[in-house]
């Protein structure tokens, strides 16, 4: 908890702290220079074929594999092997692990776009 002089000083920079440049209004487009930040981001350069959802059960080096479901908190986890065996080698881990999930979920609501769980891959 701060002191009263403390307390005194924070309040006298208050005003301050205002920034001098107003900021965007909702409609108004974000400066180029984000842009460009956002475009320079490694992270930017990573396709979908970097998540480990979108491997194949021959490309994943774990032996244990496992996703939630963000709609019900449930965790569904089988042995690679079991997976192979099921599901095939060629199988993506994304199709496989939303029928583990689907195959023994408890959200149902008769909408079909609504039924089913959100995997949440770990």
């Amino acid at each position: 908890m701060p002191t009263t002089k403390q307390m005194d000083k924070m309040a006298a920079l208050v005003g301050r702290n205002v920034p001098h440049k107003p900021g965007l209004a909702p409609g108004a487009d974000l400066p180029a220079e984000y842009w460009q930040a956002l475009l320079e981001d490694p992270r930017a350069q990573a396709g979908p074929a970097s998540s480990a959802a979108a491997l194949r059960l021959d490309q994943i080096p774990r032996l244990l594999l496992r996703v939630g479901c963000r709609r019900c908190a449930r965790v569904v986890e089988i042995q690679k092997v079991d997976a192979v065996r099921l599901y095939g080698r060629e199988a993506v881990w994304k199709d496989v692990a939303r029928r583990l999930l689907d195959n023994t979920c408890a959200e149902r609501t008769g909408r079909p776009e609504e039924d089913g769980c959100w995997p949440a891959f770990e």
